[in-house]
């Protein structure tokens, strides 16, 4: 984009619930950063684990909303709201990380997030890095049930190259993933 036009792009976050915005990127920053940027007045925001109890800096975590623009719940939906709303902050189901100057990057979707023995996979860095591979046009990552791990991460490929090869891309993944990240299962699909 930046090539094409001479400008970069000023990425934010939001969601309905949340009126929307939440984070946007100051206006005077030199080049698109991938962050989501700082969180917008009179917002508080918390990057919480999977208790509740808030991350150490750096680390991955849900992202937990409060401010005048949140929702107050879900019309006629107590449960819903129960499951969003907690102790007055909004749960938004994705996972975010902070630097150390307080910009926000998005890693994934909460529910997306694939549990291999323990870990949590989260399936937007791994089709980063297939999608890398030179012989790779698309790909798409999900968990599938495993007797061994209780979940393992099955990768749907689109070949740019028709002689890609199965062994050829997990060992692509092998070099730049976390060995519980690899892929198990590869299916090329058209």
């Amino acid at each position: 984009w930046e090539k094409l036009t001479g400008k970069h792009l000023l990425e934010g976050y939001g969601l309905t619930e949340s009126a929307p915005l939440v984070a946007g990127n100051p206006y005077d920053l030199k080049h698109y950063s991938g962050s989501i940027g700082l969180p917008v007045p009179s917002t508080d925001v918390r990057i919480v684990d999977d208790e509740g109890h808030d991350v150490a800096p750096g680390e991955s975590g849900e992202l937990w909303v409060k401010g005048p623009q949140v929702m107050l719940g879900y019309w006629q939906q107590p449960a819903a709201t129960q499951e969003v709303l907690k102790e007055g902050w909004l749960a938004t189901g994705d996972i975010v990380t902070a630097d150390e100057e307080g910009f926000l990057r998005v890693i994934d979707r909460k529910k997306d997030m694939i549990l291999v023995s323990g870990f949590n996979v989260y399936p937007t860095e791994i089709e980063e890095v297939i999608a890398r591979h030179p012989k790779v046009s698309e790909a798409a990552v999900i968990g599938v049930e495993s007797e061994l791990s209780g979940e393992a991460v099955k990768a749907y490929v689109v070949a740019r190259d028709s002689s890609l090869s199965k062994d050829e891309l997990i060992t692509h993944c092998r070099r730049n993933l976390t060995a519980y990240k690899v892929p198990k299962l590869v299916e090329f699909v058209e």
